[in-house]
């Protein structure tokens, strides 16, 4: 199979650059490097193009390997032609393959395994050579009549017929070309899935999350889901092999028998199969996109933040972290209880602000957060200079309860953990997220339903995508953050630390070679993403690979610049970039990097994101009219729209069909988790607590 060929077409790629990516693969690279420092050799491939080749590869791998197991598997049984062959070669999906295979592999006890047992192949031969019948000479004491030996023989056409892989191929291409997904009740009982009792979609127009709504709702009880098809025109296709043949109405009841009992159970299968793969991909893909888009959240550089983790029995915990993310203050208030416990926690919040200097209270979503956001609306009115916003709490109690976090605040109970996690999560979302697995933040649809392992994989390359492309400080970052970054992992990323306490901070990159277990191989995987801020080379402060330091020291030079005026930046030429390139000795993508990072050395890309909505009152749902207009923050993008948080408990959907007013064929094409967007009230349904909001038609422009 070629690879090089296969995957430049499908991944847009010129062929010398798909052939470098995989011999970069195989030398052990990491995605991360390669994308960021090989891009000479990649044709500027990103990470995501990477990685989707990656799984493209690691998929083809698994198929070439398929194939040599059943061609082999099919020449040991006596069945392989050179037109076989050919078929499997030709094979570009496992189920082709298997669909080929399907005639050789030994199944369980059968019908027809039973027939030829009891000598009835030659019968059913006679059948399909139109051959004159005489089903007599194959009574025995296994075969009384003449009819069971005719019965026989037509279950071993059956099952030939079931097995012909072509006609496999075309029901199913046809089932999921004209066929429709219908649901019904399972029982009377009402349910969320009564918009499901009585439905009826096109297969080739069914979006994923409806499939995979179906799907749940099937395996919880509520629903029975079929696949309905064009039986007519199915089983006539499934019939061609009786046409102008002198047995003509007995093959044609075996061709029906396979349709029924073997075919068609077996396409649903397959279909549905197809279907929630599919669902899964694009739910996967979604929520990714969701992950990669929380994760890039600008900090909130520069400030003393106060993390409430709300509750009523309880009370709320409370953590105060310095701008460096430091724990400063903890304690314990109970704003829902008695007037004089409300008082008393008045008395605690005014302290802990004007003694730390608190700007920025972060309340957590969870319960009693409607409470504690009207509590510290109504403190800050006291406050000035002080605002608040609504933190997502999905996944902090899996970090509190967790090892990491009982060895980060040996000292904490899990409840001042998570007011601590929900403070962090404001002042660098990044460092803060990394520490909880990502399919527990809460930025996709149905993620308990998708494989998990898949999921897994997908979302963990997107932490590491997104760590590498910011850089950590080597002398502050967690073993967490260590170890996303390429070529580190966790053992390493301990040796690091371990390393950092006992000697004290970083001073040069080339210092990680003292690191025990950290070679050469790892050094140059990682030392770019690595940044030393302060250090004794400035160099160290920026994304410029070690291996490009002469390049970029004889860039200064070349201009009149000496590496101490990094610190501030320098100005560098934006012309004659190629024949510069040239005359440095490194390709064009290498240079075009360096000048960007010697003009603004430490850069952080978040930094250009816009920052948070801060509050300093409360919003209800008995404020809200339709027509008002209000900024928000998108929090999750699914398939049939956004939900946005527009300062309420309850976030406001808005539906695909009101992101814009052109065509919207997903809304990941107009929002992304993380945006500032101006909404309209549509409707408000307050025994619901539903919000539908509008992003057509506004009156004041986006911010």
């Amino acid at each position: 199979m070629d690879f090089v060929a296969i995957l430049s077409r499908e991944c847009k790629l010129a062929p010398r650059h798909a052939e470098a990516i995989i011999a970069l693969l195989d030398e052990g690279n990491t995605l991360p490097f390669i994308a960021r420092y090989r891009k000479e050799r990649t044709g500027g491939a990103d990470d995501q193009t990477l990685r989707a080749f990656c799984e493209r590869l690691s998929y083809l791998k698994s198929l070439e390997a398929r194939k040599e197991d059943v061609l082999r598997l099919i020449e040991e049984a006596g069945g392989l032609t050179p037109e076989l062959r050919a078929a499997v070669d030709a094979a570009s999906t496992l189920t082709e393959v298997e669909d080929l295979y399907r005639p050789f592999k030994k199944k369980r006890a059968t019908r027809a395994s039973k027939a030829r047992e009891r000598g009835l192949a030659p019968l059913a031969e006679e059948i399909l050579e139109g051959r004159d019948l005489a089903p007599a000479r194959y009574l025995s004491d296994q075969v009384e009549t003449e009819e069971e030996a005719v019965a026989g023989a037509l279950d071993i056409i059956a099952e030939q017929v079931g097995d012909d892989p072509a006609l496999r191929r075309t029901l199913r291409a046809d089932s999921l070309r004209h066929g429709q997904l219908s649901s019904a009740a399972r029982g009377e009982e009402d349910s969320v899935y009564r918009t499901y009792y009585d439905y009826h979609e096109p297969v080739s127009k069914i979006p994923s999350h409806r499939i995979l709504a179906l799907g749940r709702g099937e395996r919880e009880g509520f629903l029975r889901v079929q696949l309905e098809v064009d039986e007519a025109r199915q089983r006539g296709l499934c019939s061609a092999l009786a046409q102008n043949r002198r047995h003509a109405a007995l093959i044609r009841r075996a061709c029906d028998d396979a349709y029924t009992r073997l075919i068609f159970p077996a396409i649903e299968r397959e279909v549905r199969a197809i279907l929630t793969d599919r669902a899964n991909e694009a739910g996967i893909r979604a929520f990714a996109e969701n992950l990669r888009a929380l994760l890039m959240q600008p900090p909130l550089r520069g400030a003393v933040i106060m993390g409430l983790d709300p509750g009523f029995r309880t009370g709320c915990k409370v953590a105060v972290i310095s701008p460096a993310s430091k724990v400063l203050d903890t304690g314990v208030i109970y704003p829902t209880h008695s007037e004089r416990k409300k008082e008393e926690a008045r008395a605690t919040l005014r302290t802990l602000i004007a003694r730390h200097g608190v700007t920025v209270i972060a309340i957590g979503n969870g319960t009693a957060s409607r409470e504690t956001e009207q509590f510290v609306a109504d403190l800050l009115r006291d406050c000035p200079g002080v605002s608040y916003l609504i933190v997502s709490e999905a996944g902090a109690s899996v970090y509190s309860a967790s090892k990491l976090a009982a060895e980060e605040f040996p000292q904490f109970d899990l409840t001042l953990r998570s007011a601590v996690s929900i403070a962090r999560r404001l002042a660098d979302p990044l460092a803060e997220l990394v520490k909880i697995p990502p399919e527990a933040i809460g930025v996709g649809q149905y993620q308990h339903d998708m494989p998990k392992a898949r999921l897994s994989e997908a979302l963990s390359g997107v932490v590491e995508d997104c760590v590498n492309s910011v850089g950590v400080d080597l002398n502050t970052a967690s073993v967490p953050l260590l170890s996303q970054i390429a070529g580190i992992g966790p053992t390493l990323a301990k040796n690091i630390v371990a390393y950092r306490e006992e000697h004290g901070p970083f001073r040069r990159r080339a210092e990680l070679l003292n690191v025990p277990k950290l070679g050469p191989k790892a050094y140059t995987q990682c030392a770019g993403f690595l940044r030393i801020p302060g250090g004794d080379d400035p160099l160290d402060n920026t994304s410029v690979h070690p291996e490009s330091y002469q390049a970029a020291l004889a860039l200064l030079a070349r201009f009149g610049h000496s590496p101490a005026e990094l610190r501030q930046g320098v100005e560098l030429p934006a012309e004659g970039l190629a024949a510069l390139a040239e005359e440095l000795g490194v390709g064009l993508p290498t240079l075009t990097d360096i000048l960007s990072e010697l003009r603004r050395p430490g850069r952080d890309p978040r930094d250009s994101l816009p920052g948070p909505i801060l509050r300093s009152d409360v919003l209800t749902l008995d404020d809200l009219v339709p027509g008002m207009e209000l900024s928000g923050t998108v929090r999750n993008v699914v398939d049939f729209g956004a939900f946005v948080d527009i300062g309420l408990h309850e976030d406001g959907l808005c539906h695909i069909s009101e992101l814009s007013d052109r065509f919207v064929k997903h809304p990941s094409e107009v929002v992304r988790v993380g945006d500032i967007v101006r909404v309209r009230v549509l409707a408000v349904e307050k025994e619901k607590k539903r919000i539908s909001l509008s992003m057509k038609n506004l009156r004041t422009a986006s911010k």
